[in-house]
């Protein structure tokens, strides 16, 4: 009996080593996804992650901050994946040996937010930066997230003269997500900027609107970076790489492609890859 069991044991092991060395996937349960509150707050991941879930068995766990706080998940192996909108940041990021892959996914773009009454006459402008000039000048509140996120690193290098900004009694840093930051902009009735597809979840919710939009600058880009597991061998790199192709693959292009056009009557994202 001890003998069979042995043998049993050893068969065992042994299809078990197989299993592994022929889909090493099979071992991965879950992966860390670190991402920009927009991703979130859009709705956007609760329309990608279950059709990925189903087709894998892998579980996608949701982390959703700053692209600067997720960045820095990344850099110190907390998470195997990052979804974020910083290019300088994430070019700094994979020159650091962060990352082992960086691929172009979507983008939509900033919009400047503010009361119906446009106190600093902000939508006369002829661009966005003229734009942040008038709200400065006029001392006019402006609500930030102030939570080092891609939104906050565009606000920042709109302004003529951030640091003198920040030390203003007229600027708030709220320190959250996008979402929370609408709405206390909202109920300051002050200026703030946004991405355009957390503006639309939460348009019915706030009375802010759009005064300044279309400018080069307001591009908003987002990529998918793998983090290396050379870096932190903890990382699940398999698992990753999964979840980025199938963020690459035509079903998921689909999901973004339409994403909103229902609820919004047109798409609130734009491919950005082939």
């Amino acid at each position: 009996m001890r003998k069979q069991f042995q043998v049993f044991l050893r068969l065992g092991l042994l299809f078990l080593l197989i299993a592994l060395t022929i889909n090493p996937l099979w071992a991965v349960r879950s992966i860390i996804l670190a991402t920009t509150t927009s991703t979130v707050d859009s709705g956007l991941l609760d329309a990608l992650i279950p059709p990925f879930e189903k087709q894998t068995g892998i579980k996608v766990k949701v982390i959703g901050v700053g692209s600067g706080m997720a960045l820095e998940m990344g850099r110190r192996g907390e998470a195997d994946i990052l979804l974020v909108h910083s290019p300088k940041d994430e070019e700094k990021f994979m020159a650091e040996g962060n990352g082992t892959s960086r691929r172009a996914v979507m983008h939509n773009d900033f919009v400047l937010l503010g009361p119906s009454n446009d106190p600093a006459s902000a939508a006369a402008s002829k661009s966005i930066g003229e734009a942040f000039k008038k709200i400065a000048a006029a001392g006019s509140l402006f609500v930030s997230r102030g939570d080092k996120s891609g939104t906050h690193a565009k606000e920042l290098s709109l302004w003529p003269d951030a640091d003198a900004i920040i030390s203003n009694q007229c600027y708030i840093e709220t320190g959250q997500g996008m979402g929370a930051t609408l709405l206390i902009a909202d109920q300051k009735n002050a200026y703030t900027l946004a991405d355009r597809a957390t503006y639309l979840s939460f348009k019915n919710r706030i009375k802010l609107v759009i005064l300044r939009e279309g400018d080069k600058p307001l591009l908003n880009p987002y990529h998918m970076i793998e983090v290396n597991p050379k870096r932190h061998p903890k990382v699940k790199a398999d698992g990753a790489k999964r979840f980025a192709d199938f963020i690459s693959s035509p079903a998921a292009k689909k999901l973004i492609a339409n994403f909103g056009k229902e609820r919004f009557g047109g798409p609130i994202f734009i491919l950005d890859y082939d």
